[in-house]
């Protein structure tokens, strides 16, 4: 998220104005203020979402910097990463606005959004290079949580971060929480066609995946986020699984404000 004017002691640190979702529909987004640490979760590799890499992580940056993210217009990313490299983004890595969601695999409304609305902004803003989308582990729904954050990455070393992502959404309730045990993540592998089932299985143990979900919840601790899905847009958050006009509408205001930077 691009910002200015931001002392140096704020430079790390999330101020989180969250307004009520009723609120939200009616002005069409909720301001966040603030500055805050962007971890690095980003693992050499192809994300993808129908078998074929994505455009940011083949492409050639233009100004990479030493640690392979797009250099933005201004100096603090804020949470935002923008690593070419990383298996949970979409899109390019220098697109004008960063869409970021915090979410759990057994939350029925992160679901809903995967299934319903995701789609349709990838087409409209992601595909067309106006917003990069970054996605972030937030296990709130305890260990099976966990363990199937763990198991998305653990196909993603393999190549098959989006299309696992995307077989654990279809097949998960409208209502409830899906139950994700060891046989069931493994199974969604093989329907996605992981190549190494051995390394998969052996992948789920990984305790280095483990720390990379912690950091990511901790991230989402961080700036005050406390329920799933949380989204930050730019500068603007915005709770739940909205309806898409209210995505579109934060979307486009954010965009306006790129374009005048």
């Amino acid at each position: 998220m691009r910002r200015r004017g931001s002392s140096a002691s704020s430079k790390r640190t999330w101020l989180i104005v969250v307004a009520s979702v009723a609120a939200l529909v009616l002005l069409g987004s909720a301001v966040w203020t603030s500055h805050g640490s962007g971890g690095d979760d980003s693992q050499a590799g192809a994300s993808e979402v129908t078998g074929e890499p994505s455009h940011a992580q083949t492409r050639t940056s233009p100004n990479p910097t030493k640690t392979g993210r797009a250099k933005s217009r201004d100096t603090d990313p804020g949470v935002e990463r923008r690593q070419y490299a990383d298996r949970l983004a979409l899109g390019r890595a220098d697109a004008p606005v960063v869409m970021i969601e915090y979410a759990d695999y057994r939350c029925p409304f992160c679901g809903l959004f995967s299934r319903d609305t995701l789609p349709k902004l990838k087409k409209e803003y992601i595909d067309t290079g106006k917003v990069r989308f970054e996605w972030r582990d937030m296990p709130i729904y305890g260990e099976q949580s966990e363990n199937a954050a763990i198991a998305a990455r653990a196909a993603g070393r393999q190549g098959k971060y989006w299309a696992y992502h995307n077989a654990v959404y279809d097949a998960a309730p409208e209502r409830g929480h899906p139950t994700l045990g060891r046989a069931t993540l493994v199974g969604f592998a093989k329907q996605v066609n992981v190549p190494d089932m051995a390394k998969f299985k052996r992948d789920l143990g990984s305790s280095k995946l483990a720390r990379r979900v912690r950091a990511d919840a901790e991230e989402a601790r961080s700036i005050g986020a406390s329920a799933t899905p949380t989204f930050v847009i730019g500068q603007t958050a915005v709770p739940g699984a909205q309806p898409i006009k209210v995505f579109r509408k934060v979307i486009d205001d954010e965009l306006t404000k790129a374009e005048g930077k």
